[in-house]
């Protein structure tokens, strides 16, 4: 398949890098930028024979098979639009959109259209994370309870970000999406996300949108999703995520210390990792970025999907999902409650099963715990059902 790239900047380049390294049967052809210059530069320096400051012209393209959208949020419907129009598949970079009614749009028009939207979410394709929630769906943790992603670091690269109408928010519809599929995953896209309890504040910049939240989603069988998210963290780019279940857990560190640690004066120094701040004294470097991060197996994935007629494993649905989480968690922020999760068009499973489901030790008694002291002697710690009394009982 041959690719047109829409945008020339900072992503557009990671995922230029992936797509000429990773599968190599798929061809970057053609780049679109709002700045004729940078479509050149980005042309040249990918070998692309096509290049455009015409959006309409590089999508509807007659050698062109596949969009890849990687450009400021606020031009993301406006792109999908032309993709739709076009009749061609579509990958966007995250978030979808600014907000769930955006993202519904986008979704509407490329199932109207027949064409396949592959939402572009490289963090629920690191291999720390696939490997993880394998062992998730094997059923290793027992039932999920909690799940938590932190995304932290210095601030965005491109003044858009920086600017509300453009981005649609701040931290949380910046790294909040990445934080909260995340956990989505975990917990089971099947399971319908409920109502968010969130803080956001503005801390640091001076800009109109948050740059620190923290929030929790409650999920309809009863587990946490919880997000943290900053662009005040000094040190680099903190990615780390937590599961809790009923029979185990799991702790990833994805990217600040990744067992990779070197130490420079910085005399020749350069690029370390993304959102380093320094390239002096002990740094933490990333062996593959674009590996670690999930961009080579998301764009597998994703002209897989297509090739197979299949969905990928992220797709446009729930990018509209994680926008209505998104939706709530503002409101919450702003409300100081929890707010409801609005979704307009839930594909999941419609069973409330959010009970308490506890361990039966026999008919009298649950189980609390087992244990052994330090002593080695072994006790039961046991609750009588209908009485309610706690009990220890030696082993």
């Amino acid at each position: 398949m041959k690719i047109a790239m829409l945008g020339s900047g900072f992503i557009a380049r990671f995922y230029a890098d992936s797509l000429i390294g990773h599968r190599r049967v798929d061809k970057l052809h053609a780049v679109y930028s709002r700045n004729i210059d940078k479509a050149k530069t980005f042309a040249a320096d990918y070998g692309l024979p096509v290049y455009s400051d015409n959006m309409e012209e590089v999508v509807s393209h007659p050698e062109v098979d596949v969009v890849v959208i990687s450009l400021p949020n606020d031009l993301h419907l406006a792109a999908v639009e032309a993709c739709a129009k076009a009749g061609k598949h579509v990958l966007c970079t995250k978030p979808l959109g600014r907000t769930a009614a955006e993202a519904k749009q986008m979704l509407d028009m490329v199932e109207k259209a027949g064409i396949m939207g592959g939402y572009l979410e490289d963090l629920c394709y690191t291999p720390k994370f696939s490997k993880s929630l394998a062992s998730v769906k094997g059923g290793s943790l027992g039932r999920i309870l909690w799940a938590k992603s932190r995304e932290a670091h210095p601030g965005p690269h491109s003044n858009w970000f920086w600017d509300k109408e453009q981005s649609g928010g701040g931290a949380i519809v910046d790294l909040g999406c990445h934080c909260i599929e995340i956990a989505r995953n975990y917990i089971g896209k099947d399971v319908r996300p409920v109502e968010v309890m969130c803080w956001a504040a503005t801390q640091v910049h001076p800009i109109d949108a948050e740059d620190n939240a923290i929030g929790m989603v409650k999920y309809a069988n009863g587990a946490i999703g919880q997000f943290e998210v900053s662009w005040c963290f000094r040190g680099g780019m903190d990615l780390r995520d937590e599961v809790m279940g009923t029979e185990g857990t799991i702790w990833i560190n994805n990217f600040l210390r990744t067992g990779f640690d070197m130490f420079s004066t910085g005399k020749e120094g350069g690029y370390v990792a993304e959102k380093a701040e320094s390239n002096t004294g002990w740094l933490f470097p990333v062996g593959d970025e674009v590996n670690e991060l999930g961009y080579n197996h998301m764009f597998t994935d994703m002209f897989e999907a297509i090739d197979q007629k299949r969905e990928p494993f992220e797709t446009f649905y729930d990018g509209y999902i994680v926008n209505a989480i998104i939706d709530a968690a503002y409101a919450s922020a702003k409300s100081g409650i929890w707010e409801p999760v609005k979704i307009d068009d839930w594909r999941g499973s419609t069973e409330d099963n959010n009970g308490s489901k506890f361990t039966e030790f026999d008919e009298q008694y649950y189980l609390i715990k087992e244990e052994i002291l330090p002593h080695g002697d072994r006790k039961l710690i046991l609750k009588d059902k209908k009485t309610g009394e706690v009990i220890v009982r030696d082993l």
